[in-house]
């Protein structure tokens, strides 16, 4: 069986889940502490980052867009309605810039600064990096999650789906974002009905219930992490 090293909070390796999920593939789950830079998980990843794929035949992937174009050329094109990726190369190109949007660009501004201050910090040890939230990332960071949701609305409420009318890479990218700052309960989805609706949808899907299942060590999520209808 393949083989994925993720961590329970990092929106990529969420995202490679859902995608995983969604195309059928069941895969066994290491999780992986990156900042113990562990000589036989740098050996897979020089790089150190997550996620890491490694197939039945011990062939390693490394990295969200890498995983997920694999994926998708090896997979997705024999999937017809349920591919995640367009056959049109403007909706490709679409879905790819949105898909990149979520898991750069909102990761940099919101995401991975708020999982540093609040998950890892706790968990790694003081020599190494670890210690007591910086409360002025903490406030940049949630400043800027209100313009992200915003542009989330405009996007879930003028389209089917994020990047057209059907479900994508796009999608599944800006779920496991949203799900990681959901479970530290660092969105106020009342100002953002729309994008709330939209969320709902991600939710209900089966690809989602082994997420909302999981629980991080010391931390539990928000009470309404994993309702349906919340």
């Amino acid at each position: 069986m393949p083989t994925l090293y993720h961590h329970p909070m990092s929106t990529a390796s969420r995202f490679i889940r859902l995608v995983l999920s969604e195309y059928g593939f069941q895969v066994d789950l290491v999780e992986e502490q990156t900042w113990e830079k562990r000589r036989e998980f740098l050996s897979l990843n020089p790089a150190g980052t997550l996620p890491v794929y490694v197939d039945d035949n011990m062939r390693v992937l490394c990295g969200p867009v890498v995983i997920s174009e694999f994926l998708d050329e090896t997979h997705g094109v024999l999937k017809r309605d349920r591919r995640l990726l367009a056959e049109d190369p403007f909706q490709r190109a679409e879905i790819r810039r949105l898909t990149e949007w979520f898991l750069q660009k909102m990761e940099q501004d919101v995401t991975k600064p708020l999982v540093r201050e609040r998950v890892h910090k706790l968990l790694i040890p003081n020599g190494l990096g670890g210690g007591a939230p910086d409360s002025k990332v903490l406030r940049t960071a949630r400043g800027n999650i209100r313009q992200h949701m915003k542009y989330l609305s405009w996007l879930s409420g003028s389209r089917q789906w994020l990047a057209g009318d059907r479900l994508s890479y796009a999608d599944l990218a800006a779920a496991a974002s949203l799900s990681v700052l959901d479970y530290l309960g660092e969105i106020e989805w009342s100002e953002f009905p729309i994008a709330k609706e939209w969320y709902q949808r991600l939710k209900s899907r089966p690809s989602f219930r082994p997420l909302l299942a999981e629980r991080l060590r010391g931390l539990t999520p928000v009470s309404h992490y994993a309702d349906l209808d919340f």
